[in-house]
């Protein structure tokens, strides 16, 4: 009849031929082994479990970002990149040869020599607390969040001197690697392992790099008045701006190194070096970022917690001992046109003087202002288990 449609028998089991066939085909794919000879991995469980780190009472919450949650998983596989020189092109650097526990997470270098023996500019900055960075990572502000920051000293020329291609071929060769990416992150065979999740897993265990709140200043502002003596709570006074009503001129340190990680997470021009306009700094900082000439010769302010561990300082490491750096505020710093407008404050206004002039700190001052530095030294954090190499 005409508009019916009449399925004739040899269709019928033509149809059911060509459909057993598909199902078969679909059925065998899925045990095929993976292609371009990858490993498969989905007989490892995935079951991640949560992480939740460990930081002092009185500290802030730790933003974590929505794409990269914290699981046991994902911490134990980034602390096992973290100390593994298989990141380097020769196998002999990783990311802990630059930040090691016992200097805070630095190298107490003044600047660090890559795999072919080549110095770099800067000096290795502080992880410690480097989960609370807000504003930009590196002395130059040059990476946005950890997870960026974890990809770049691998392709850099002067530090690892590798290529993320081939770290990506070494981790899926390695025995134990591709099952510890499985299980923090789900992938089905080792061609789910990308320059992408190593560095998600390494962010994880620096956010992990928490203080443990047990310095003599922790014990302070949780109460036990008693854990600084005179002189280190004029030291303190100074360095908060708290001292007036005592005869204590104010430092101007806290306005670069504030909050509770003594960060502040800004950017300064500490008055290191002396310039008659902003394009004469040899080393730019944030400017060579930013392409702002204002910001040249700004770097990043790091923490001062574990300040005492760290030595030496600044971003080049010029100084030495933590004397110096105090004696380099009290005297002002160097003239430069975006000098920070605080760095020639320091001290009591000299009367008379016009425009006014200020006068450094006092002998005694400058001794109780290092002894409080040395209140935030946290040996609790340098020493946790948790954060040392695992191999």
């Amino acid at each position: 009849m005409k508009g019916i449609a009449i399925a004739f028998p040899w269709r019928i089991s033509t149809l059911m031929f060509f459909t057993g066939i598909a199902l078969v085909w679909l059925s065998c794919k899925k045990d095929d082994p993976p292609e371009d000879g990858e490993q498969d991995l989905t007989h490892i469980p995935y079951a991640p479990q949560a992480y939740t780190i460990v930081k002092p009472a009185h500290f802030p919450q730790i933003q974590i970002p929505a794409d990269n949650p914290m699981t046991v998983e994902g911490v134990q596989l980034g602390r096992r990149l973290f100390y593994d020189p298989i990141l380097s092109a020769d196998s002999t650097q990783s990311c802990s040869s630059c930040h090691l526990p016992q200097g805070s997470f630095t190298d107490n270098l003044a600047v660090s020599t890559g795999i072919d023996g080549i110095a770099g500019r800067r000096s290795a900055m502080s992880l410690q607390n480097v989960a609370y960075a807000t504003n930009r990572l590196f002395w130059d502000g040059r990476s946005p969040t950890l997870e960026d920051q974890a990809l770049l000293p691998v392709e850099d020329p002067i530090e690892m001197h590798n290529t993320w291609p081939n770290v990506i071929e070494k981790l899926k060769k390695h025995p134990d690697y591709p099952a510890r990416f499985r299980k923090a992150f789900g992938i089905n065979t080792t061609k789910g392992i990308t320059r992408e999740l190593a560095a998600k897993a390494i962010a994880q265990f620096e956010r992990t790099l928490v203080s443990s709140g047990k310095s003599k200043f922790d014990r302070y502002l949780q109460g036990e008045l008693d854990a600084l003596d005179d002189e280190e709570l004029d030291g303190k006074l100074l360095f908060f701006d708290e001292g007036q009503v005592v005869g204590l001129p104010d430092a101007q340190c806290f306005h670069c190194h504030g909050g509770l990680t003594l960060t502040g997470n800004q950017y300064f021009n500490n008055g290191l070096d002396s310039v008659g306009t902003l394009d004469e700094f040899v080393d730019k900082g944030l400017g060579e970022v930013t392409g702002n000439p204002f910001d040249n010769g700004k770097f990043r302010a790091p923490t001062l917690r574990n300040i005492a561990l760290t030595a030496p300082y600044m971003h080049d490491g010029r100084f030495q001992t933590l004397e110096e750096v105090i004696e380099h505020y009290s005297s002002h710093g160097k003239p430069a046109p975006n000098r920070d407008p605080l760095i020639p404050t320091v001290g009591f206004p000299i009367p008379g003087t016009n425009p006014v002039k200020y006068s450094g700190l006092t002998t005694y001052q400058k001794q109780a202002l290092l002894k409080f530095l040395h209140t935030l030294t946290d040996t609790d954090f340098v020493n946790n288990p948790d954060i040392q190499n695992p191999f």
